[in-house]
């Protein structure tokens, strides 16, 4: 664990950008679950219809995960550990666009696993790279 503490951040706008992208995604995907009645049922529907053990656990505590994550990644805090969240859920993510068959229940995205797919490699990349936070954060941190 002090591997990943001691490992400097990545220095550039390209590692803030994708963070920060993580971030939108996560904070919006944990609200509409939410909130938004169509997309709640859609998501019931892909955990019940991929047999997700616990489904009435994950519909409730998955979004609160989501928004807790895409709060960290905005902050720029605990970016390697969250990443390593972030490709945890969208490895059961792949999982659920591959086994469901009802194009129905992915009303705002494609029923193939191409937006976890994408997630999981923007997560890869903040994993080894951090994901750089304001040069006023790093460098109090740094002078601690």
């Amino acid at each position: 664990m002090d591997e990943m503490r001691q490992q400097p951040t990545a220095r550039n706008g390209h590692a803030r950008g994708v963070r920060l992208m993580l971030a939108m995604i996560f904070l919006m995907t944990g609200v509409l679950k939410l909130v938004v009645p169509s997309l709640s049922e859609a998501w019931w529907g892909q955990l019940v219809a991929a047999e997700i053990p616990f489904p009435q656990l994950a519909r409730w505590t998955v979004p609160f995960i989501e928004m807790a994550i895409g709060a960290l990644l905005a902050f720029g805090l605990f970016v390697r550990y969250a990443s390593i969240v972030v490709t945890a859920i969208m490895v059961v993510a792949t999982y659920v666009h591959v086994v469901v068959d009802d194009p129905g229940l992915f009303p705002l995205q494609p029923s193939e696993p191409v937006v976890p797919l994408l997630v999981i490699l923007a997560s890869t990349y903040l994993l080894f790279g951090g994901g750089e936070r304001s040069n006023e954060l790093v460098s109090n941190r740094s002078t601690s």
